[in-house]
This record gives structure tokens, C-alpha cells and sequence, in this order.
């Protein structure tokens, strides 16, 4: 064997090695993170609880199944922003009737999110990371959009930072990938900076013409 491929698997070595650390760094970060801000935002979330139940009534707590690391199914949890509202025959209204004035302050405030932070505790999720997506999206993915499962799915995450709802299923998909290509600590730092940035300037919340975002189906 030459130097030159000894030295080329001694550092392709070195940087799975520091992967492989500042990977379990971020998982020990990200549990220890939410457990203070599950303290430190209790008041708000009980705040918002009993806003949701005086509006909308029960359930003041959204779940639904995702897919996550490995495409491993769990439970999504969010605070409900969509009222129950149903037409004559029982079905429920479009998306866009059942969310309100409040849902919409919840969403843009993105205090809707609050409870993910449960998920991050259990190991679920992570504050950063592509956002999980519904289970019926798995079979639309193509090999490299799948990809987006070698992580955990995150609060926040590139896609997020970089139009959120505001532009196309591929471009986020593509972002996904992006970031697992290019992951770091300090990148995940970065994604967060501007996380609070986006918050704080309430854009890119929903895609035009939805109250959130189109489905996916698939590649055209």
C-alpha cells in the first residue's frame, strides 16, 4: 500500500473518529438543553395549555406518527393550532378554515413547537436536523431524498433557515441532504443563530395558497 493511500485512510479514519464524538456530544447537548428549557418555559407552556383549552377545548396536544432516524416511527408532538371545525357531513374543514387567529399567533411565534421538546428529551429528536414528515411521504422519497433519515429529525434545520414553507419540496429536501453532508457542531450552532432570527421576523411560515404547506407527491 502507498503513503499517500496510508495517510488518506489514517485521516478519513481521524474524521469519522470526530464525527462519531461530536455526534454524542451534540446527543448529551441536546437532552441537557431541553431539560432546562422544559424548567425555564414550564409557565409559558401552562399558559399556552389553558389559552388552547379555553379556545379551541380539548385536546390541547397535537400527536401524530413519524418517521425519524432510520425511518423509525414515534410520536410528533405539538400544541394544537387548528380548531375541530367540521362540515354537515361530519368531515373536517380545509386546513385553512380551521386555523384561526390564534393558531396563526402560535404558528408564527412557532410556540407551537414547545412541545418537541419532549421528543428531544426521549431521544426522538434533536434541536437541529430535518424536519420529520408524515409516514405516507417514505414511499415518495427517491434514494437520495430518503436520506434524510441518517440523522435525527430536528426542531429547527436548514431547510428552515432557508425558506421554511416558502419553497419547493426539492429544495428542501436538497438542504437536508446538505446539512448531513456538511454536518458540525458549529453548523448546527449557525442553524440556531438564524432559527431565532426567523422567529423573531415571522417569515416564510406558509407557502402560498396554504395554510401551511402542499403535500408532497413524489417526484413529477
Amino acid at each position: 500500500m502507498k503513503a499517500r493511500d496510508l495517510q488518506s485512510d489514517s485521516y478519513d479514519y481521524r474524521r469519522h473518529r470526530l464525527i462519531k464524538i461530536s455526534r454524542f456530544i451534540k446527543s448529551i447537548l441536546d437532552r441537557f438543553v431541553a431539560v432546562i428549557a422544559l424548567i425555564l418555559l414550564f409557565p409559558v407552556m401552562l399558559v399556552v395549555v389553558i389559552a388552547i383549552y379555553l379556545h379551541d377545548g380539548s385536546p390541547v396536544i397535537f400527536n401524530q406518527p413519524r418517521p425519524g432516524k432510520d425511518a423509525r416511527i414515534f410520536n410528533f408532538y405539538k400544541f394544537r393550532t387548528m380548531t375541530n371545525d367540521k362540515d354537515e357531513k361530519g368531515n373536517l374543514l380545509p386546513d385553512e378554515k380551521r386555523l384561526k387567529s390564534f393558531g396563526k399567533f402560535l404558528r408564527k411565534t412557532s410556540l407551537d413547537e414547545l412541545p418537541q421538546l419532549w421528543n428531544i428529551l426521549k431521544g426522538d429528536m434533536s434541536f437541529v436536523g430535518p424536519r420529520p414528515l408524515r409516514v405516507e411521504y417514505l414511499e415518495l422519497y427517491t434514494p437520495e431524498q430518503a436520506r434524510r433519515h441518517e440523522v435525527l429529525p430536528g426542531i429547527t434545520g436548514l431547510a428552515q433557515i432557508n425558506g421554511r414553507n416558502a419553497i419547493s419540496w426539492e429544495t428542501k429536501f436538497k438542504l437536508d441532504v446538505s446539512y448531513i453532508d456538511d454536518w458540525s457542531l458549529g453548523l448546527d450552532f449557525k442553524i440556531l443563530l438564524l432559527t431565532v432570527w426567523k422567529v423573531i421576523k415571522r417569515e416564510n411560515i406558509s407557502q402560498e395558497g396554504y395554510a401551511t404547506a402542499g403535500d408532497f407527491k413524489g417526484q413529477l
